[in-house]
């Protein structure tokens, strides 16, 4: 299986531990948990990913909508972590037509331990972790106006807070199984697709034989 492997917070190049250094480092940011995402995507990669997250000492879920809004297909994964540190995040993208306008569509899915950094890259804000901006959303709220979005994670209900992100897209935060949940979507008007009933489902409980698989995700593979 072919992946490339970057820095989760800012996508440059990472360095391999050596005599040195122990872990994997980026120039930018630091010592990092290496980002790798598979070139191309289909079951078996899929299957991969999942024994590289079971082998971790707390297994990541690998969220994924399902079943798949009419017309998307999953077009991506990724995962952050190396041997010694066992997988801390994992990302899933899927791709589809945009629900007002029906143009193409991205949504990308990522679950991972605090300080890592993946999804405020992807959600396009500073800093590693998004507690700051999640108090902003729930405090832009006002009392007694219920979250932006609700979906089913994991069959259990869970709220979804829009936070600041760039124009070209919008970004929600939340918590499942004790750890963060981003949902990323571009353009930001494919965000109403959350609005849609959406049901996120942990593949490492089993990949369903009927997952669809699209083209590579423009975005899991280096446009952020």
């Amino acid at each position: 299986m072919g992946v490339t492997v970057s820095c989760p917070r800012c996508s440059a190049q990472v360095r391999k531990p050596d005599l040195m250094h122990s872990n994997w480092r980026c120039d930018n940011c630091g010592d990092v948990p290496p980002f790798h995402v598979a070139e191309h995507i289909s079951a078996e990669i899929v299957g991969t990913v999942l024994r590289e997250s079971v082998s971790a000492a707390e297994r990541m879920p690998l969220w994924a909508p399902w079943p798949l809004p009419p017309g998307w297909t999953i077009t991506g994964v990724g995962w952050a972590g190396d041997d010694r540190s066992g997988v801390r995040a994992t990302a899933l993208a899927c791709s589809g037509p945009e629900p007002l306008g029906g143009g193409p569509a991205d949504l990308v899915f990522i679950a991972e331990q605090p300080g890592v950094g993946l999804g405020n890259r992807f959600a396009g804000i500073p800093g590693i972790d998004p507690g700051y901006l999640l108090s902003e959303a729930l405090t832009d709220c006002g009392a007694g106006l219920g979250p932006h979005a609700k979906i089913k994670v994991g069959g259990h209900p869970t709220p979804l807070w829009c936070v600041k992100s760039p124009e070209d897209r919008c970004a929600y935060v939340s918590e499942a199984k004790g750890i963060w949940l981003y949902a990323v979507a571009w353009p930001a008007s494919a965000g109403y697709l959350l609005a849609e009933h959406v049901v996120l489902y942990d593949l490492s409980e089993g990949v369903p034989p009927e997952l669809v698989f699209g083209a590579p995700s423009p975005y899991l593979h280096g446009r952020v």
